[in-house]
């Protein structure tokens, strides 16, 4: 079990610290699992408090010992409930906050609620702009873990090569990837920041079900098994000739990376193939244009337009209609992280370490997708690729 290291959490939580201080915030509590986990190292229930100065505080509703065992933190105390979040304050000698963050993209009403009734007097203001500021920026031990995801990606992806085959559906190959990828030490919780967006694993198509659109804000969606799901691998059996879509997430020690690779059971069609080499031409142009500084809308701008050029408008990122406004994602511990590569991020730029996935795909009803996704990280002069599976379209 790897335990994140205290001098990597004091990392994180003063630097947080100091965007608390420069906002005039007291403190800052945080409930959601994937923010508790980066600051703790833990995910058990309660509560964690980071005060602008000092040391932070995890009260555990549940379960205690585990916290214990798992976070690095100084200050770990059993608490039965929340009310007592008050009294613990001021048994540490800490001054209650008067203005105090709380996760305002991800808590539910009722539990704002419940903190505005017990700190009546303070001001609750949104801190999660700030919280995931802070998480855009990997430190090395970050990026290690994540490199190790991708060595589960490649292998992942090699085992692909070796099961894909005409007449399989497209579940039988995505169960056997799970079951492959699990024993490789794939966590299988993949999660989002997002509301109600779910993944697993990731997307696993042939042919026509690669142009299914689904409620997923991602340029694939799939037909899915049921409506309960609606997205996803389904029934469909491979067929030779059509395009094969592996998009694969790994998620390793808390940490992802994305990965999609494109093949084929006998040849894909001229056009298909020159499809799938204009997407990796986008890919090319995102490493020549990206750097610390450059801003993510522009990078959006000038890959969007690059796939126009190649006559791409209608199918670029989805069906027509079914469009998304982005091409890349930040990733580490939840998918949908900062940096975003997308349609209407015109201030915020690009900075060392940042890691994203970049995910260049064209999208033909009836007939399916093909394209090429990677996971990057901001290098002092450009990008550096995690993710290192072949990148060949792969014709079986």
């Amino acid at each position: 079990m790897r335990i994140t290291p205290f001098s990597e959490l004091k990392i994180r939580f003063q630097a947080l610290q100091k965007l608390l201080q420069d906002q005039n915030i007291d403190g800052t509590i945080l409930l959601q699992n994937s923010d508790l986990f980066y600051f703790t190292g833990s995910i058990q229930r309660g509560l964690l408090y980071i005060p602008a100065v000092g040391d932070p505080v995890y009260l555990v509703i549940k379960d205690y010992e585990r916290a214990l065992l798992e976070s690095g933190l100084r200050h770990v105390l059993s608490i039965s409930s929340i009310r007592e979040f008050p009294l613990q304050l001021q048994k540490m000698g800490l001054i209650l906050p008067q203005r105090i963050g709380m996760e305002f993209d991800v808590l539910p009403v009722q539990q704002f609620q419940r903190y505005q009734k017990l700190l009546p007097v303070a001001e609750i203001v949104d801190i999660s702009p700030l919280v995931r500021k802070v998480r855009a920026i990997k430190s090395e031990y970050e990026l290690k873990i994540m490199r190790e995801s991708a060595l589960i990606a490649d292998r992942t992806y090699q085992h692909a090569m070796n099961i894909v085959a005409e007449g399989k559906t497209d579940l039988e190959v995505a169960a056997e990837l799970e079951f492959f990828a699990r024993k490789e030490g794939h966590q299988g919780i993949i999660r989002f920041r997002s509301f109600n967006s779910e993944l697993y694993f990731g997307h696993i198509f042939s042919g026509a079900d690669g142009a299914v659109p689904a409620y997923l804000d991602a340029p694939l969606g799939g037909s899915g098994l049921n409506p309960a799901v609606g997205q996803g691998a389904g029934y469909k059996r491979i067929k030779a000739g059509e395009p094969i879509i592996i998009d694969f997430i790994v998620a390793y020690d808390g940490y992802l990376v994305d990965q999609t690779r494109t093949m084929s059971v006998g040849q894909l069609p001229d056009d298909l193939q020159q499809a799938y080499a204009d997407m990796v031409k986008i890919q090319d142009k995102l490493y020549a244009i990206a750097s610390p500084g450059v801003i993510w809308g522009d990078i959006y701008r000038q890959c969007c337009g690059l796939a126009e050029e190649l006559g791409y408008r209608d199918n670029f990122m989805g069906v027509t209609g079914a469009q998304v406004s982005f091409i890349g994602h930040g990733i580490g511990i939840e998918v949908d992280e900062f940096p975003f590569i997308a349609k209407g991020f015109d201030e915020q730029v690009l900075e060392k370490n940042m890691t994203f996935a970049f995910e260049p795909k064209v999208v033909y009803p009836g007939i399916g997708a093909v394209g090429i996704e990677n996971t990057w990280r901001v290098t002092d002069n450009g990008l550096e690729k995690i993710t290192f599976a072949s990148e060949d379209l792969y014709q079986l």
